[in-house]
């Protein structure tokens, strides 16, 4: 597959230009692209500029709405957001900084995101309250793409589950990880590159293992941790659609097509003050860390992503038929 280089500025400059021409307003498409681009210069292409033309055609059909701009309402410590059935980055980006102020004033601030889209990168999500001192940690469900155990139809999302937490110094510990074996969207990239996936990942209509990302797609992916994954999978449908009032994962529409209503998903992001609790916070998980670190083999969740970051901040590859495909829709 051909490639083609490109700088995060130039790449975030086409994204708007791409959401510009779909009707969505600068303000709203900053945080979409800001995001997108960040998945790129985490090596996360699966959840990066990849997903800008699916984006774009659900904006032009109706299925997102470009000029959804979010709904803050607080009640104590609930903070409630209505995106809108806009993407869900603008969202996420209004609760942050609410959340952030009532954290500090209550010790925690809880927010429900309701009519919202795809999480995107669940990390991204709590990664800047732990660069602000505070810990986080946040639920999203998905269209329906797991069964429950012992089950043979999709009732459950791939559901991320990310945590956020301060560090003395550097990058704060960030652990991202789907309740999937495997992200879908790797098994998407896949199926456009045409190549195989791993058998393990996935099984098809019959509840076979398959190595074809076709028949992937049309299955369902196999849960990580097998029945344990399962079930924090429903926990996750609880916390996020259960309490937004939005679709559980079954009655989501794709996030991949501009067919249908809006997918009407739902976060749940959880913010804590550590300075509220026992003294020493830091402190204690830096030993943590230590320890951790002082294995060989071992390293922190997340280390390899910032990493990644650090090593594309200058240019990332995409491939070039995506390039041509998002320059083509800045220009409809």
């Amino acid at each position: 597959m051909s490639k083609i280089q490109i700088a995060p500025e130039d790449a975030r400059q086409l994204v708007l230009e791409v959401f510009a021409a779909a009707g969505m307003p600068r303000d709203l498409a900053e945080p979409a692209a800001r995001a997108l681009v960040l998945a790129e210069l985490d090596g996360l292409a699966s959840h990066g500029l990849a997903r800008v033309p699916f984006y774009a055609a659900q904006m032009r059909t109706g299925k997102v709405r470009p000029d959804a701009a979010p709904r803050v309402t607080r009640d104590g410590a609930v903070l409630r957001i209505d995106a809108g059935f806009g993407l869900a980055f603008a969202a996420i980006e209004a609760g942050a900084g609410a959340a952030q102020e009532v954290a500090h004033e209550l010790g925690v601030a809880v927010l429900s995101i309701t009519h919202s889209h795809h999480f995107g990168v669940a990390g991204q999500a709590v990664e800047p309250y732990a660069r602000r001192g505070l810990i986080a940690l946040a639920f999203a469900n998905a269209p329906a793409a797991m069964a429950p155990w012992g089950g043979n139809r999709a009732l459950y999302g791939t559901n991320p589950i990310a945590f956020a937490a301060p560090r003395a110094a550097g990058d704060p510990l960030v652990i991202d990880l789907s309740l999937s074996h495997v992200a879908r969207g790797k098994v998407m990239l896949a199926q456009k590159s045409g190549d195989p996936i791993p058998e393990g990942w996935a099984l098809d209509t019959a509840g076979n293992p398959t190595t074809d990302p076709g028949a992937a797609l049309a299955g369902t992916m196999v849960p990580s941790g097998g029945a344990k994954g399962a079930a924090l999978a429903l926990m996750v449908e609880m916390l996020t659609a259960g309490l937004a009032g939005a679709s559980y994962a079954y009655e989501a529409s794709s996030l991949f097509d501009d067919k249908g209503p809006p997918p009407d998903l739902a976060h749940f992001i959880l913010v804590l003050d550590p300075a509220r609790f026992a003294p020493g916070f830091i402190d204690r998980a830096e030993a943590m860390f230590t320890a951790i670190e002082a294995q060989e083999g071992a390293r922190l969740p997340g280390a390899r992503r910032m990493r990644e970051r650090a090593g594309r901040k200058d240019a990332f590859d995409i491939p070039q038929a995506l390039h041509a495909t998002l320059r083509e829709l800045a220009q409809t």
